[in-house]
């Protein structure tokens, strides 16, 4: 039994069915939370938190626990804190736009495949520590066309669909790099510039683990090229609208 979700939800007034209506889930799946201490699932456990008007890590202290890999953790430190980020993607979608799905999919396809549910997990923590912070920070994309083209359509189908409505909101800017822009600067690989109180951070993947640096100054260059040939936020969502390339 979970006694804290049981004391919160007597306090809050809430019975498993009231909260399940709230949440969109079978009544049982609520109180198996307090009967058998389940956990929600990532995309429910911050409504329920706010809903009780408690804190996630009160009510789940475990499900909390940092998973990241260990050379990742400073980068995500710097992403909650930053009040921009400048992102962009030659080959997967970044992960701040991923749906659970296409996480998966993307996690199962590496290395970390046999603690893929593990590390998605972990992803769509960090989506929520960054898109759902009270001051949301300005987020800039740049995705290649050709990551769009990869993946099962049922998927992709999905994933544009979230794509297309976090590209609406007004501190998210995302636009598509169309494969007719031909070769571009940001061929030699994927890269972040985080804004921070403290100046400006940027973060580059490899193979083996992600990299932090503070000479941003050819990022920038390489960020100014890819930007300037990208479609405008306009024309993006319309692209992602049509998905063409999807049958």
């Amino acid at each position: 039994m979970n006694r804290a979700v049981q004391v919160a939800m007597a306090k809050a007034g809430e019975t498993a069915e009231s909260l399940a209506a709230q949440i969109g889930v079978d009544p049982k799946t609520a109180a198996r939370w307090v009967s058998q201490g389940r956990t929600p699932q990532t995309r429910h456990r911050a409504r329920v938190a706010e809903i009780l008007n408690k804190d996630i890590e009160e009510l789940w202290p475990d499900a909390l626990k940092r998973r990241e890999p260990p050379w990742f953790r400073p980068w995500t430190e710097i992403e909650r804190e930053a009040s921009g980020l400048r992102w962009f993607e030659s080959v997967v979608l970044p992960g701040l736009l991923q749906t659970e799905a296409y996480a998966h999919a993307v996690m199962a396809s590496g290395p970390l495949h046999a603690e893929a549910g593990i590390y998605v997990d972990a992803r769509l923590r960090r989506q929520a520590a960054v898109l759902d912070r009270p001051r949301p920070p300005l987020l800039i994309f740049v995705i290649d066309e050709a990551a769009l083209r990869r993946g099962e359509p049922d998927i992709m189908h999905s994933q544009l669909d979230h794509l297309i409505e976090l590209a609406r909101r007004p501190n998210i800017m995302v636009h598509v790099l169309p494969l007719r822009a031909g070769l571009h600067a940001g061929q030699a690989g994927p890269f972040i510039i985080a804004s921070t109180p403290d100046g400006e951070v940027g973060y580059l993947d490899d193979l083996a683990a992600g990299r932090i640096t503070n000479d941003v100054a050819s990022l920038w260059a390489v960020w100014d090229t890819v930007r300037s040939v990208a479609l405008p936020r306009d024309q993006t969502i319309d692209f992602l609208e049509a998905r063409s390339w999807l049958t």
